[in-house]
Protein backbone atom coordinates (compact mmCIF):
# COMPACT_ATOMS: atom_id res chain seq x y z
CA UNK A 1 0.00 0.00 0.00
CA UNK A 2 1.12 3.57 -0.72
CA UNK A 3 0.44 6.81 0.39
CA UNK A 4 -0.46 9.31 -2.03
CA UNK A 5 -0.40 12.79 -0.74
CA UNK A 6 -1.93 15.79 -2.92
CA UNK A 7 -1.34 19.36 -2.72
CA UNK A 8 -4.44 21.05 -3.23
CA UNK A 9 -4.51 24.99 -4.49
CA UNK A 10 -2.27 24.82 -7.90
CA UNK A 11 -2.89 21.21 -7.59
CA UNK A 12 -5.80 19.02 -7.52
CA UNK A 13 -7.59 22.79 -8.22
CA UNK A 14 -6.45 24.86 -10.54
CA UNK A 15 -7.57 27.72 -8.38
CA UNK A 16 -6.40 29.83 -4.95
CA UNK A 17 -8.51 29.72 -2.39
CA UNK A 18 -7.33 33.19 -0.50
CA UNK A 19 -7.80 34.68 -4.06
CA UNK A 20 -11.46 33.59 -4.28
CA UNK A 21 -11.56 34.92 -1.31
CA UNK A 22 -10.08 38.64 -2.27
CA UNK A 23 -12.50 38.80 -5.09
CA UNK A 24 -15.05 38.74 -2.90
CA UNK A 25 -13.63 42.10 -1.17
CA UNK A 26 -12.08 43.78 -3.30
CA UNK A 27 -8.26 42.75 -2.56
CA UNK A 28 -7.75 39.62 -5.20
CA UNK A 29 -5.24 41.01 -6.56
CA UNK A 30 -2.95 42.21 -4.09
CA UNK A 31 -3.74 39.07 -2.76
CA UNK A 32 -2.73 37.04 -6.04
CA UNK A 33 0.44 38.97 -5.93
CA UNK A 34 1.56 37.68 -2.62
CA UNK A 35 0.53 33.91 -3.06
CA UNK A 36 3.15 34.14 -6.61
CA UNK A 37 5.68 35.53 -4.68
CA UNK A 38 4.90 32.73 -1.81
CA UNK A 39 4.62 29.62 -4.63
CA UNK A 40 7.98 31.16 -5.97
CA UNK A 41 9.83 30.67 -2.69
CA UNK A 42 10.75 34.74 -2.28
CA UNK A 43 8.55 34.91 0.96
CA UNK A 44 7.99 32.33 3.74
CA UNK A 45 5.05 30.50 3.18
CA UNK A 46 3.93 31.52 7.31
CA UNK A 47 4.51 35.34 6.71
CA UNK A 48 2.49 35.42 3.43
CA UNK A 49 -0.47 33.27 4.58
CA UNK A 50 -0.76 35.93 7.59
CA UNK A 51 -0.73 38.68 5.46
CA UNK A 52 -3.33 37.55 2.94
CA UNK A 53 -5.33 36.64 5.59
CA UNK A 54 -5.11 39.89 7.66
CA UNK A 55 -6.67 41.63 4.14
CA UNK A 56 -9.85 39.64 4.99
CA UNK A 57 -10.48 40.64 8.16
CA UNK A 58 -14.29 41.83 8.49
CA UNK A 59 -15.20 39.36 5.03
CA UNK A 60 -18.65 38.60 6.18
CA UNK A 61 -19.22 34.34 6.79
CA UNK A 62 -22.03 34.73 3.91
CA UNK A 63 -18.72 35.69 1.58
CA UNK A 64 -16.71 33.61 2.71
CA UNK A 65 -18.96 30.44 2.51
CA UNK A 66 -19.93 31.71 -1.21
CA UNK A 67 -16.26 31.58 -2.05
CA UNK A 68 -15.41 28.26 -0.37
CA UNK A 69 -18.12 26.85 -2.65
CA UNK A 70 -16.60 27.81 -5.46
CA UNK A 71 -14.02 25.75 -5.31
CA UNK A 72 -13.58 23.21 -7.72
CA UNK A 73 -11.48 20.33 -8.40
CA UNK A 74 -9.61 19.93 -11.86
CA UNK A 75 -10.75 17.91 -14.86
CA UNK A 76 -9.92 14.40 -14.02
CA UNK A 77 -8.97 15.07 -10.24
CA UNK A 78 -11.37 13.23 -9.33
CA UNK A 79 -11.01 9.78 -11.15
CA UNK A 80 -7.36 10.26 -10.38
CA UNK A 81 -8.22 9.72 -6.71
CA UNK A 82 -11.10 7.20 -6.91
CA UNK A 83 -8.55 4.88 -8.90
CA UNK A 84 -6.42 5.58 -6.48
CA UNK A 85 -8.61 4.53 -3.78
CA UNK A 86 -9.94 1.72 -5.52
CA UNK A 87 -6.04 0.21 -5.69
CA UNK A 88 -6.33 0.35 -1.85
CA UNK A 89 -3.74 3.31 -1.59
CA UNK A 90 -4.27 5.77 0.97
CA UNK A 91 -5.03 9.27 0.05
CA UNK A 92 -4.70 12.29 1.52
CA UNK A 93 -4.80 16.20 0.73
CA UNK A 94 -2.02 18.08 2.67
CA UNK A 95 -2.75 22.14 1.88
CA UNK A 96 -2.03 25.37 3.47
CA UNK A 97 -5.37 26.66 1.91
CA UNK A 98 -9.08 25.70 3.92
CA UNK A 99 -10.65 22.90 5.18
CA UNK A 100 -14.77 24.07 3.83
CA UNK A 101 -12.88 25.24 0.32
CA UNK A 102 -11.33 21.71 -0.01
CA UNK A 103 -14.52 19.47 1.20
CA UNK A 104 -16.58 21.47 -1.03
CA UNK A 105 -14.75 20.55 -3.44
CA UNK A 106 -14.32 17.37 -3.10
CA UNK A 107 -18.40 17.07 -2.49
CA UNK A 108 -19.17 18.61 -5.47
CA UNK A 109 -17.04 15.81 -7.77
CA UNK A 110 -18.07 13.00 -4.95
CA UNK A 111 -14.60 12.44 -4.11
CA UNK A 112 -12.86 10.86 -1.00
CA UNK A 113 -10.09 11.11 0.71
CA UNK A 114 -8.41 9.39 3.59
CA UNK A 115 -7.05 12.76 5.42
CA UNK A 116 -7.38 15.98 4.87
CA UNK A 117 -5.04 18.41 6.47
CA UNK A 118 -5.49 22.09 6.14
CA UNK A 119 -5.69 25.52 7.80
CA UNK A 120 -8.60 27.29 9.20
CA UNK A 121 -9.94 31.24 8.57
CA UNK A 122 -11.86 31.82 12.20
CA UNK A 123 -14.74 33.25 12.30
CA UNK A 124 -16.44 35.36 15.13
CA UNK A 125 -19.64 37.26 14.88
CA UNK A 126 -20.37 36.16 11.17
CA UNK A 127 -17.03 37.92 10.14
CA UNK A 128 -13.52 37.08 9.28
CA UNK A 129 -11.33 37.65 12.39
CA UNK A 130 -8.08 38.16 9.84
CA UNK A 131 -6.16 35.27 11.85
CA UNK A 132 -5.86 31.88 10.90
CA UNK A 133 -5.52 28.65 12.48
CA UNK A 134 -4.11 25.63 12.06
CA UNK A 135 -0.86 23.13 11.39
CA UNK A 136 0.21 24.09 8.17
CA UNK A 137 1.11 27.73 8.79
CA UNK A 138 4.35 26.93 10.58
CA UNK A 139 4.64 23.55 10.39
CA UNK A 140 5.74 21.93 7.11
CA UNK A 141 4.19 19.20 4.79
CA UNK A 142 7.02 16.75 5.30
CA UNK A 143 5.85 16.80 9.30
CA UNK A 144 2.56 16.22 8.58
CA UNK A 145 3.36 13.70 5.69
CA UNK A 146 5.48 11.93 8.38
CA UNK A 147 2.70 11.94 10.67
CA UNK A 148 0.49 10.16 8.44
CA UNK A 149 2.93 7.74 7.62
CA UNK A 150 3.02 6.66 10.97
CA UNK A 151 -0.63 6.61 11.96
CA UNK A 152 -1.40 4.43 8.61
CA UNK A 153 1.86 2.53 9.17
CA UNK A 154 3.19 3.19 5.75
CA UNK A 155 6.74 3.70 5.21
CA UNK A 156 8.36 6.85 4.07
CA UNK A 157 9.61 5.16 0.85
CA UNK A 158 5.86 3.54 0.00
CA UNK A 159 4.88 7.76 -0.51
CA UNK A 160 4.08 9.55 -3.79
CA UNK A 161 3.70 13.79 -2.66
CA UNK A 162 2.41 16.10 -5.54
CA UNK A 163 2.58 19.75 -5.63
CA UNK A 164 3.53 22.66 -7.76
CA UNK A 165 4.57 25.54 -4.77
CA UNK A 166 7.60 26.38 -2.75
CA UNK A 167 5.80 25.44 0.24
CA UNK A 168 5.33 21.67 -1.11
CA UNK A 169 9.12 20.92 -1.13
CA UNK A 170 9.36 19.87 1.94
CA UNK A 171 7.34 16.73 1.42
CA UNK A 172 8.02 16.43 -2.22
CA UNK A 173 11.90 16.18 -1.03
CA UNK A 174 10.92 13.65 1.93
CA UNK A 175 8.22 11.51 -0.50
CA UNK A 176 9.79 8.22 -1.94
CA UNK A 177 8.34 9.55 -5.64
CA UNK A 178 8.11 13.37 -5.73
CA UNK A 179 5.85 14.64 -8.70
CA UNK A 180 5.74 18.05 -9.95
CA UNK A 181 2.28 19.59 -11.02
CA UNK A 182 2.92 22.30 -13.00
CA UNK A 183 5.62 23.23 -10.70
CA UNK A 184 7.12 26.64 -10.19
CA UNK A 185 10.91 27.08 -11.54
CA UNK A 186 12.34 26.56 -8.28
CA UNK A 187 10.35 23.05 -7.75
CA UNK A 188 10.68 22.00 -10.75
CA UNK A 189 14.00 20.58 -9.92
CA UNK A 190 13.34 18.88 -6.63
CA UNK A 191 10.71 16.31 -9.02
CA UNK A 192 11.34 13.28 -10.15
CA UNK A 193 8.32 13.71 -12.58
CA UNK A 194 6.44 16.47 -14.09
CA UNK A 195 2.64 16.86 -15.39
CA UNK A 196 0.45 19.45 -16.39
CA UNK A 197 -3.16 17.52 -16.62
CA UNK A 198 -4.77 14.87 -14.16
CA UNK A 199 -4.95 12.58 -17.07
CA UNK A 200 -1.01 12.77 -17.27
CA UNK A 201 -0.72 12.14 -13.87
CA UNK A 202 -3.09 8.99 -14.19
CA UNK A 203 -0.93 7.47 -16.98
CA UNK A 204 2.26 8.06 -14.38
CA UNK A 205 1.00 6.29 -11.75
CA UNK A 206 0.04 3.52 -14.93
CA UNK A 207 3.69 3.57 -15.37
CA UNK A 208 4.64 2.91 -12.41
CA UNK A 209 2.48 0.75 -11.16
CA UNK A 210 0.35 2.36 -9.13
CA UNK A 211 -2.80 2.03 -11.19
CA UNK A 212 -3.41 -0.78 -13.48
Amino acid sequence: MTLVAFDFDGTLSDAEMLVALGERYGVAEEIGDITARAMRGEISYAESLRERAAMLEALSEHEAAAAYEETALRRGAADVIERLNDAGHTTAILTGGFTPGVEAALERDGAEVDRIVANDLPIVDGELTGEVEGSLIEGTKDDALADLCEEYGIDLVNTVAVGDGANDLPMLKAAGHAVGFEPKDAVSPHCEDVVTTMAALGGLFERTGLLD
